[in-house]
């Protein structure tokens, strides 16, 4: 007997040729010029066409049911219905290019359970084209041409041309038995690509502040995103371990430790021996003089100033690595002095592609849409920032050879990001409709005294300060509830302290109270079985077994809700924006609370306590519940609150 796996994919590789030959056929179809009318009439072209539409979809339609009989895979519901009504919406309307399409969840469920709004949209777009439709007519002949599917029970059309959609029970019952059967796993990969992640990127010689934490985490949690999807990922810490300032740092090195080179010097604070350094470079004209002295023979390599630069880097290392050991963090350090070798190359490209323009000394690169240049070399004959993002940038391009390229940095870097990602397509490094090269900005962290935190200042508040005090205060609000007793406090993987939980969803939620409140309803959730002794091996049974029944609404509710997982994680593919998953969490939290008090799970006798029933469809709701809960807090980086 043949290979099932090979028999099954061979299938699937032909259905998926013969859609493409239809379709390219349909399109043959829709040009006059590549037609003989004396030959063929046009009502049996119109025949023709009609009846390869019909085999497509009936096609798609078979595609798509194999695809989920044999995938393990989460259904994601939003992007079915989008392809539903996209073949709808191309049959009633073949003439219309790029038609608008959207469906969202519906807000209301006596509306139903998803809503096409794409009626209105395309009134507006044939009216521009000079033909009046009305909007609900467009709809209901969209209705009309919704092919054969397994997952809409029924349509209605409200006001104007809104279609709502109601789902089948059976149909979501299903894909909630296949979750429970294999595990919370990603949508289905069309193709693994290289992604990069650039973020924390602290300064070296200087301790990590509050406004690093925002990067780290954001970061950390779009890679655990990429990873859980199949990507290859790649975690970047573009360090800033080169430049001016070490000038300084090592003139001061060299007469607060004249043997450094035969003795390691005892640095111990670097946050007070970078603010000495700081006071004589700003008050001493003859430090500052031999602090650039410095700078220049660091650059020209001098083995002394290589050494002494490394030992400042590495005494900010092993700092850097404290945070990041308590963050649970994984990352590789590839600073601006990674690039050094690769920027005179850049600026050679530029030049003889004619981009660059003198400006006082300066060499400067103006792209066209962009009102500010970026200066890739000083007067002085130094690079700069910008030079060291455009060496960084073609170095993952072609060397790494990424598809996609995210750098994590506040919102106040988004313009010198624009720019440089504009001159590095505007030299044909990427073309963004193949690569995506983005910046994922956030809100700029303040000071007291509502300035942006300058590490360079040496004035900021120490991460790990503020790590040990996340870790006090989430241990006083588990007091405040009393469970002070019967939990651990929340923590992060691999990490040894909960300053990284509490400031993580502090960032993301907003609050410490609902922060520990969302991993308390997860442990809460997943107490529920043990507390009525059921035996995990008995759950694996009924979710085999038993039917999962979504007659209640609070059942049904609660059914979508756990399902729209993958929807919320292509949200955020597309947007960038990580609250979005916490958003969520808390709406399944919420969800799963109205579903518990107004549905029986177990049922205990009142006086001797013992369980007399169990509801076991509703179990495996708990149970779905608390995977997806328990996969979210993991892309978060998170690990809930533990009893004791």
């Amino acid at each position: 007997m043949d290979d099932p796996v090979s028999e099954y994919t061979a299938r699937l590789l032909q259905q998926e040729k013969e859609i493409k030959l239809l379709s390219a056929e349909i399109e043959r179809l829709k040009d006059p010029q590549s037609l003989d009318f004396s030959s063929t009439g046009l009502d049996e072209l119109r025949e023709e066409n009609t009846r390869l539409k019909y085999r497509l979809n009936i096609l798609k339609k078979s595609l798509q049911e194999e695809r989920s009989s044999n995938s393990k895979s989460m259904t994601n519901i939003n992007q079915r219905l989008q392809e539903i009504f996209g073949d709808a919406i191309s049959v009633a309307y073949p003439d219309l290019e790029d038609p608008p399409l959207a469906v969202t969840p519906n807000q209301q469920a006596k509306f139903g359970d998803y809503q096409c709004n794409s009626a209105m949209a395309m009134a507006q777009m044939m009216k521009s084209k000079g033909q009046k439709v009305n909007p609900r007519e467009i709809a209901e002949k969209i209705v009309q041409n919704i092919p054969d599917n397994e997952l809409i029970e029924k349509t209605d059309i409200a006001g104007p041309g809104f279609i709502n959609v109601h789902l089948k029970k059976t149909f979501v019952s299903k894909l909630l038995t296949n979750m429970l059967m294999n595990g919370v796993q990603p949508p289905t990969l069309d193709k693994k690509k290289r992604v990069i992640v650039d973020f924390s990127s602290p300064n070296i010689a200087k301790e990590m502040h509050v406004g690093h934490l925002r990067s780290t985490i954001i970061g950390d949690s779009m890679c655990r995103l990429f990873e859980f999807l199949g990507h290859d990922v790649l975690r970047l810490n573009h360090v800033g371990d080169w430049g001016t300032q070490f000038g300084m740092l090592i003139a001061h090195l060299q007469d607060k430790f004249p043997d450094y080179l035969s003795i390691s010097p005892p640095i111990s604070d670097l946050q007070a021996f970078y603010k000495e350094s700081k006071k004589r470079f700003d008050d001493d004209e003859e430090f500052k003089k031999r602090a650039y002295q410095c700078v220049v023979r660091l650059q020209s390599k001098e083995p002394d100033f290589i050494k002494a630069w490394n030992l400042i880097c590495d005494v900010s290392r092993k700092e850097f690595q404290r945070v990041y050991d308590c963050l649970g963090i994984q990352i590789i350090e590839r600073g601006e002095s990674y690039y050094q070798d690769r920027m005179t190359a850049v600026v050679k490209e530029f030049e003889e592609k004619g981009l660059v323009e003198l400006d006082e000394g300066r060499k400067i690169v103006f792209t066209p849409g962009q009102s500010i240049p970026l200066t890739v070399v000083k007067s002085d004959g130094g690079y700069t920032y910008d030079t060291s993002d455009l060496a960084a940038l073609r170095q993952r391009l072609f060397e790494e050879k990424a598809d996609i390229i995210i750098y994590v940095t506040d919102s106040g870097q988004a313009m010198h990001f624009h720019v440089v990602f504009a001159a590095a397509q505007h030299i044909g490094w990427y073309d963004p409709k193949v690569t995506r090269v983005e910046h994922a900005g956030f809100g700029v962290v303040l000071g007291e005294d509502k300035k942006k935190f300058k590490t360079r200042s040496g004035d900021t508040v120490r991460l790990m300060d503020l790590l040990e005090e996340g870790l006090k205060r989430s241990m006083d609000k588990l007091k405040e509830k009393e469970r002070d007793k019967v939990s651990t406090p929340p923590c992060r993987k691999g990490g040894g302290g909960g300053g990284n939980w509490a400031y993580r969803l502090i960032r993301f939620a907003h609050s410490l109270s609902l922060s520990l409140s969302l991993s308390l309803c997860l442990v809460c959730i997943m107490s529920i079985a043990r507390l009525a002794n059921i035996q995990e091996a008995a759950l694996r049974k009924a979710a085999e077994t038993c039917e999962i029944v979504l007659e209640h609404e609070k059942e049904w509710k609660l059914g979508k809700c756990i399902l729209r997982f993958p929807e919320i994680l292509q949200k955020i593919l597309d947007d960038l924006l990580l609250h979005t998953l916490c958003d969520y969490l808390y709406e399944l939290a919420t969800t799963f609370t109205e579903f518990y008090d107004s549905c029986y799970c177990v049922e205990k006798d009142r006086q001797t306590g013992e369980v007399v029933k169990v509801n076991m469809w509703r179990m495996l709701l708990c149970e779905a519940t608390a995977a997806v809960m328990a996969k979210g807090f993991d892309i978060l980086g998170l690990k809930p609150v533990q009893r004791m």
